[in-house]
């Protein structure tokens, strides 16, 4: 059972860390507390990689940056939002796991501030960022959530809506966040929350997310 943790400048929790923990444990968090405790669960698989991402240096905390993030070929981590090391994490989670790993692709004055993964259980990953004026997004992907639901925020179904190159199910949820979940409640899911976005700018963060191969 191995785990790691990122946490650089981009949504989601009050302190910003910056890079995986080189220690392998059943639970490696850098001071830095949940994503979300409801969506840490995760249900067994019988598909675990067999090894995981091998952890960077942890660099110096950065600002967010005022540039957009640098563009890259399609499919490689070079178009996340983030630096060298969120980008260096985003790699290395998709080569340890089986299935489609995406990263956010996010306009200027946003930054990645937490991310993390765990390899057993079939494997999940949860990336947090934050933009201008609180706005946030968070991504939860593989074996994520052990509840019927996906842990999908309570609310409305409102259509359709792109999760990079998936289709999702839109949730206009209660509390005013708006959220894409593909693969609801199955062993693998994926999904987007963000808040502080009207709907139209969150569909786009949903839609831009990047496939890493």
């Amino acid at each position: 059972m191995l785990a790691a943790v990122i946490a650089a400048g981009c949504i989601g929790q009050d302190e910003v860390r910056d890079e995986p923990s080189a220690t392998a444990s059943a639970s490696a968090v850098l001071a830095t507390p949940a994503l979300e405790p409801s969506l840490t669960a995760a249900p067994t698989s019988t598909a675990a990689p067999t090894e995981a991402p091998t952890a960077a240096p942890t660099p110096t905390e950065p600002e967010p940056s005022a540039e957009a993030s640098p563009s890259g070929e399609p499919g490689s981590a070079d178009v996340c939002t983030g630096n060298d090391s969120n980008r260096e994490f985003y790699a290395n989670v998709a080569a340890a796991f089986a299935w489609p790993v995406y990263c956010p692709v996010l306009p200027a004055r946003w930054s990645v501030i937490s991310g993390r993964y765990r390899s057993d259980r079939g494997g999940w990953v949860g990336v947090a960022s934050k933009g201008p004026g609180g706005a946030r997004c968070e991504l939860h992907e593989g074996a994520c959530c052990a509840a019927a639901d996906g842990c999908v925020p309570l609310g409305s179904d409102a259509g359709t809506a792109a999760f990079g190159d998936l289709s999702g199910t839109l949730v206009t949820a209660d509390d005013g966040r708006y959220a894409v979940v593909v693969d609801r409640g199955a062993a693998r899911s994926w999904l987007a929350i963000g808040s502080g976005l009207d709907v139209e700018q969150f569909k786009a963060f949903a839609a831009d997310l990047a496939l890493v191969e």
